[in-house]
């Protein structure tokens, strides 16, 4: 009878393109076959099979840089340890995982209960643990045991999680997490500590929708938005940390108390010497000031103005002689002294000849460093490196596309039923911080891997490259005895087999 429902079921997909009404039988999905060609089937199995098989390799990332341990000794947990069923690094690693591979939102976890790959890559167990559920005879219920969850972690206990992660004492730790997975990163990889270390700083914007807390109309984005600050390094890609604002924040709001607890922890950490390099938004007396007390070098770009245009008019004149095919730029040394700075500073007149353009076009760096410690060209080739820290970080807002969208609403449902007691409002703007935190951990754990694979195979990857080739990879998984294995395609295998070369050569190891 199952037979004739399913070719009956067939006949009419074919003659309407879709399933008849009631089709599915104990959640099961008919064949269905496309009109392009009618001798293929589309059907699902009960195989274990999975689309994410990179996750496994994050894992793998993820411990080589004992992430796991640090994250168990700097995070509070106020449950009570003997009524849970997930310890909080397996949460931890849920929520970091799932932002890595893609699924931005929690609801994506109750989809992915039974995902074999993401079971394994989570769990504190060994071997095929995971993977096993626990038999109920009779139709029992079995006897609660925390150390054996069935499944993924749904929605809710991930939302509790962020929670947990949102209060005073787990959000620093979350920022350290950050800086301390690329330091490890760098450390495993025997970054040479001497070289000077320029770390990027800029705001992005993060746009939300719904009633945010702090999430304001920005006018130069035209949209509502919270509006972080982000640091970053452009040799190695990684992030260092970010700040979440709110939406109206000006571009160096805040940002002193951002960046100089961040340089002390690069300096006492991987390097010697720690440089700032920011756009045009940044150049204030209260940014300057402090990094000039400290004795910080930094670049960053000035926004033309009245004054620095007449300085340049008298300047903007090309060389004698025939103009030359190929585009030119000449430098000229200034002074120069904002109606709100307390002193003058050196500013270097940039001016860019480009073929067919009638004008010159010009713009000025600003400067802590002497002519005598590096050239005018010299700094334009520094500060034009953060072109590669602007790409990295749109990577951060467009790979992983932060989605900030909790509510301070209260708990007016629990278990699909209205609460005894009454819940209070979480912090919402803290638990949107918590999340952008997560993706800039997920986005390091992702940068580590890109790294690896670029160096193997002599390439330049992109972070969505490096998701859609490495990470998004089906597999078949095949359990046999106390083991499993995931069964990749031939097409993959020459990458994954240089990728695993490369992780097997990462280690990180305390330095006393």
């Amino acid at each position: 009878m199952k037979e004739q429902y399913a070719i009956l079921a067939l006949f009419w997909f074919s003659a309407t393109g879709a399933p008849p009404k009631g089709s599915h039988m104990k959640g099961e999905m008919l064949p269905f076959v496309p009109e392009f060609n009618g001798s293929l089937r589309i059907e699902a199995r009960s195989d274990r099979l999975t689309s994410d098989a990179g996750v496994l390799a994050l894992r793998e990332i993820f411990d080589r840089l004992d992430m796991s341990s640090w994250l168990k000794l700097h995070l509070n947990d106020r449950r009570k340890q003997d009524a849970i069923t997930y310890t909080q690094i397996e949460l931890v690693r849920t929520a970091v995982l799932l932002l890595a591979l893609g699924y931005r939102d929690h609801d994506d976890a109750d989809a992915l209960r039974e995902e074999a790959a993401f079971r394994l890559a989570v769990s504190d167990r060994r071997g095929i643990e995971p993977l096993r559920k626990v038999n109920h005879p009779d139709g029992e219920a079995p006897a609660r045991n925390p150390l054996e969850p069935e499944h993924l972690a749904s929605q809710p206990t991930l939302s509790r999680l962020t929670a947990m992660l949102a209060e005073d004492g787990n959000r620093p730790a979350l920022h350290e997490a950050i800086f301390e997975t690329a330091a490890r990163r760098m450390e495993a990889e025997g970054r040479d500590r001497s070289r000077l270390l320029m770390i990027d700083v800029d705001s992005l914007p993060v746009a939300v929708h719904g009633h945010q807390p702090e999430a304001e109309y920005n006018g130069h984005y035209r949209e509502i938005i919270y509006h972080p600050l982000v640091a970053s390094v452009a040799e190695t890609g990684d992030i260092l940390d970010v700040e979440l604002r709110h939406g109206r924040a000006h571009t160096a709001e805040k940002a002193m108390d951002f960046i100089l607890p961040l340089v002390e922890r690069a300096e006492g950490r991987i390097c010697r010497e720690a440089g700032v390099r920011v756009d045009a938004g940044f150049p204030e007396e209260r940014t300057l000031g402090p990094l000039e007390e400290r004795g910080t070098f930094y670049v960053a770009r000035v926004r033309n103005n009245a004054v620095l245009d007449r300085m340049a008019e008298p300047l903007l004149r090309r060389p004698p002689g025939r103009r030359p095919k190929e585009p030119r730029t000449w430098f000229h040394e200034c002074k120069y002294q904002a109606g709100s700075w307390s002193s003058s500073r050196r500013v270097v007149l940039v001016v860019l000849e480009r073929p067919g353009d009638l004008f010159l076009n010009h713009f000025f760096l600003i400067t802590n460093w002497t002519p005598e410690q590096i050239s005018p060209s010299s700094l334009l080739d520094l500060y034009r490196e953060r072109g590669t820290a602007e790409g990295h970080q749109g990577e951060l807002m467009s790979v992983l596309a932060p989605a900030l969208s909790s509510t301070p609403r209260p708990k007016s449902i629990y278990a699909g039923k209205v609460p005894e007691r009454e819940y209070p409002s979480v912090d919402a703007f803290a638990v949107n911080e918590v999340r952008f935190l997560l993706n800039a951990i997920a986005y390091n754990i992702m940068n580590a891997g890109r790294v690896l694979i670029a160096r193997a195979t002599g390439e330049g990857w992109g972070l969505g490259r490096f998701r859609e080739r490495m990470l998004k990879v089906a597999a078949r998984v095949i359990v046999h005895g106390q083991r499993a294995t995931f069964a990749i395609g031939r097409e993959v295998a020459p990458l994954w087999t240089m990728l695993w070369s490369a992780i097997g050569g990462l280690r990180w190891v305390e330095t006393g």
